[in-house]
């Protein structure tokens, strides 16, 4: 059975900016030299809390660096109502820009591929991983974890990523009809999407502190999410021969 790293690296509060773009992030770094892949992670509506910071340093863990996007500039909230207000209070353009200054900050890194940056989020933050999608063509891969999905073709053709996307069959939210009517769109678009609807989840069923949290299907997304990056951003080692010697090169998956 293939295990996971969930080392804790050093991870801690970054300032970033694009312009006159300026945003906070919580940073976690994987151990070793050398470029790796890089992430975006997006919170949920409660704000940029342990938990997301922990998923940030798992993946980092994993190989990557990833860069925790602080949409609330340091608010957290465990009180649904709060959480509705304070996402309420978020407009879309302006996600929209700290998530692609938080894309520059990685892309301009000296560790970072810039070829091979991907974003990840859930529920809220989920959504904003397919718009990041739409609007940085430099994306190389997206994690959606029952987030809002795009309905426009006009935006869909505009996803340049590869797309996964993992859902609940019981979220009341982000409805499985609303995920096909999504993957009809990236086919219409000569696109594709790695889709799972989980039967008998609903909606943050990956989080332990949801009512709705299901360990197995959060253990098979975890694992789903790892292999789809080691497939699309994720730097590997292989062996090449150079002078009649065999030397380990790092390549870009």
């Amino acid at each position: 059975m293939r295990t996971h790293r969930t080392r804790t690296p050093k991870p801690d509060m970054v300032a970033a900016g694009i312009g006159a773009e300026n945003i906070s992030g919580f940073l976690a770094l994987p151990s070793g030299g050398g470029r790796h892949g890089g992430v975006v992670a997006l919170h949920e509506w409660w704000g940029l809390n342990d938990w997301v910071k922990m998923q940030a340093t798992n993946l980092a863990a994993n190989g990557y660096v990833v860069i925790a996007v602080d949409f609330y500039q340091g608010t957290v909230t465990y009180n649904p109502s709060e959480a509705r207000k304070l996402k309420r209070a978020l407009p879309d353009d302006r996600a929209i820009r700290d998530m692609k200054a938080a894309f520059h900050y990685l892309a301009t890194r000296p560790d970072v591929d810039p070829k091979h940056i991907g974003s990840i989020g859930w529920s809220m933050g989920g959504g904003f991983a397919i718009q990041l999608a739409i609007h940085e063509a430099r994306l190389a891969a997206c994690v959606v974890n029952y987030g809002a999905l795009p309905t426009d073709l006009v935006d869909v053709k505009r996803i340049n990523a590869q797309v996964l996307v993992n859902c609940g069959a019981r979220d009341r939210g982000i409805l499985p009809s609303k995920v096909r009517a999504f993957e009809t769109l990236m086919k219409a678009a000569g696109q594709s999407a790695d889709i799972k609807i989980y039967s008998g989840a609903g909606h943050a069923f990956e989080n332990p502190g949801s009512s709705g949290y299901r360990p197995e299907a959060a253990a098979d997304e975890w694992r789903r999410t790892l292999a789809f990056f080691a497939q699309t951003i994720k730097f590997k080692k292989r062996k090449v021969a150079c002078d009649g010697m065999r030397r380990e090169k790092r390549v870009a998956t």
